[in-house]
């Protein structure tokens, strides 16, 4: 489940915004979707999978409890925001304050694909940007 919602935060737009290129330093990551999909062709190792599904359980339940968060005060500023005469100050606290949750689960997003390219070979590593770049092209490739 959180390899989706990392998947969902990392690709695709909020509705309406248009989807921007993947940072330059993404190449250089790995979704834990394509480990898993590709698993026999990585030769990914028992050992290799137990600490893959550690490392997504532990930042799944701090993404979790920060979205709740994050939920909560953002319930505040839609509140606040809904008065006849805005508190500026408040508004502006409330909105820092989602900021900060959203930078501590992008920060969490980003320890975990560290996390998970550390767990991999260099040969592994190889092996699925080939199939992300081949992907890619088939991808862009028109119909």
């Amino acid at each position: 489940m959180l390899a989706g919602i990392i998947l969902v935060a990392v690709a695709h737009p909020v509705h309406g915004q248009q989807q921007e290129p993947a940072p330059e330093f993404a190449k250089h990551l790995f979704a834990p979707e394509l480990i898993f999909k590709y698993t026999r062709q990585i030769e990914l190792q028992p050992a290799q999978r137990t600490a893959l599904m550690q490392a997504l359980r532990e930042v799944q339940i701090d993404v979790v409890d920060l979205q709740l968060q994050m939920a909560e005060v953002a319930g505040d500023l839609t509140a606040e925001l809904e008065k006849a005469k805005v508190d500026e100050a408040a508004a502006l606290r409330l909105t820092e304050r989602i900021l900060t949750l959203e930078r501590d689960i992008k920060k969490r997003q980003m320890t975990l694909l560290i996390r998970i390219k550390n767990l991999l070979t260099p040969d592994q590593q190889a092996r699925l940007a080939a199939i992300r770049d081949r992907e890619a092209r088939q991808e862009n490739e028109p119909e």
